[in-house]
């Protein structure tokens, strides 16, 4: 008899679902998830807001190599990559075959690649576009003079590389390098400046170069830092140092399914907010009803390098949750104007893209969706407000501070009705003394015997 289904035969599909249960091995598995560190971002996340995850004016990396409105600056690349090869006076096959031999770890670094970029041709091609966008991005941190090097040989009226091509194009450059689609290992780079300087830099130097040019403010990584993933990781891990806030006392406070109030709600209920003498996101305590936080300039970049740090953490393992946890906190604490206008008044909020209005609605729209891991670092931070602000007597000293010594007239006012109030009272004990100090002595008084 026929199998059901059509024919004796066994099916194709199942043959080699059952062939591969036999050659599946754990550890192989492990190795390939572990090499990915640059990843399409899916459409769940980006359509979101698709203009953050995309490069404006530059492709670095296969993801956008060949979009049309990025092509205009392939021909920048080609001379930035002439310019390199005559300052080195070394062999472009000396660059070639250094790259080459780590072109696996770097076709690995990219998740989904493409049949575009494999096989013998494909090989040529990525390895091509590895090196000219690697030589274009570190002759653009050189154009910027963070490094030391000299690149006056473009011309002055050059325009990426000359100083108003630094002044006006290299911020667009800049914020394409947030993009987690349009990373370039910095695996590659530390290969390139090997062969340049015949002297293998150590990934502290590469790691600093990179940080000094993304963010020239930013905490430079310790020394004997890993190399970092790719610049993105790098920016990443410089807002990321130190502890959290562990406090015993918090881990006995029984969690609340209730939200942080508002920034405003927290100051009404006697909390005060203080900068940090940090910019780490690990730098939030709350200790005697005073709230620390770091600093963050809100400007026109900080929305694309939060949602591509985000997305990098959802879609790496092992990233961690830190960027993400602090977002959904700053959501929670910012719901007006009034709540952005109050933490910038102490410091917390350096506010570059106008109105408080449009920084509230920043932080209110790139934390939609977001995914916390239960218990967050941020937990103690959490729990200590929330018990702080159920206490009573911090309610009502609070009430009392923000009605009578918001301003001078409010505290002479109830300056003067205690003055008033003792003054009576004391008006009082004085009228009522002198009639209580007869009666006691008319009581203590002997009784004079009666007349015999």
């Amino acid at each position: 008899m026929a199998a059901a289904g059509g024919g004796s035969s066994r099916r194709a599909w199942v043959v080699d679902v059952e062939r591969t249960l036999d050659e599946a091995d754990a550890s192989v598995e492990v190795s390939r998830w572990q090499r990915h560190c640059i990843y399409r971002v899916p459409a769940c996340i980006k359509d979101l807001k698709p203009k953050a995850y995309r490069p404006q004016v530059v492709s670095l990396g296969p993801f956008h190599h060949g979009d049309p409105e990025l092509l205009p600056m392939e021909e920048h690349k080609r001379r930035a990559l002439q310019h390199l090869l005559r300052r080195a006076k070394k062999s472009l096959e000396e660059f070639v075959a250094a790259v080459e031999k780590v072109a696996d770890q770097m076709e690995s670094a990219y998740m989904d690649l493409g049949d575009r970029w494999r096989g013998e041709e494909g090989r040529e091609r990525f390895l091509e576009m590895m090196i000219v966008d690697g030589c274009f991005l570190l002759e653009v941190m050189r154009a910027a003079g963070l490094d030391g090097r000299n690149t006056g040989d473009y011309a002055p009226n050059d325009p990426i590389f000359s100083h108003h091509g630094v002044l006006y194009m290299v911020p667009y450059i800049r914020r394409d390098m947030l993009m987690l689609e349009n990373q370039l290992p910095l695996l590659l780079l530390q290969k390139l400046v090997a062969v340049e300087t015949a002297k293998p830099p150590n990934d502290d130097v590469i790691n600093r170069m990179v940080l000094r040019f993304m963010s020239p403010t930013s905490r430079l990584p310790p020394a004997g830092s890993n190399l970092g993933l790719h610049p993105l990781d790098v920016r990443r891990r410089s807002m990321l140092y130190g502890p959290y806030q562990d406090s015993p006392r918090a881990r006995d406070i029984v969690p609340e399914t209730d939200i942080i109030r508002s920034a405003l709600e927290l100051y009404e209920a006697g909390i005060r907010f203080r900068k940090s003498n940090t910019d780490s996101l690990h730098n939030i305590r709350f200790r005697h009803g005073v709230l620390t936080m770091p600093a963050v300039s809100v400007d026109d970049s900080t929305e694309y390098m939060f949602l591509n740090m985000m997305a990098f953490e959802r879609l790496h393992v092992g990233a961690g949750n830190d960027v993400t946890a602090y977002i959904f906190f700053m959501d929670n604490i910012i719901d007006s104007a009034k709540d952005v206008a109050l933490l910038s008044t102490s410091g917390i909020i350096q506010n570059a893209v106008g109105s408080d209005k449009a920084v509230a609605q920043l932080f209110n729209s790139i934390s939609k969706d977001v995914v916390l891991e239960p218990d967050s670092d941020l937990d103690a931070v959490h729990r200590e407000v929330n018990a702080y602000c159920r206490k009573p007597w911090n309610l009502w000293r609070a009430n009392l501070i923000h009605t009578y010594f918001r301003s001078p007239w409010a505290f002479m006012s109830l300056a003067a009705a205690v003055f008033l109030l003792v003054m009576t009272v004391m008006q009082t004990v004085y009228t009522v003394l002198p009639y209580y100090q007869q009666d006691q002595a008319s009581s203590s008084s002997p009784v004079a015997p009666a007349p015999m």
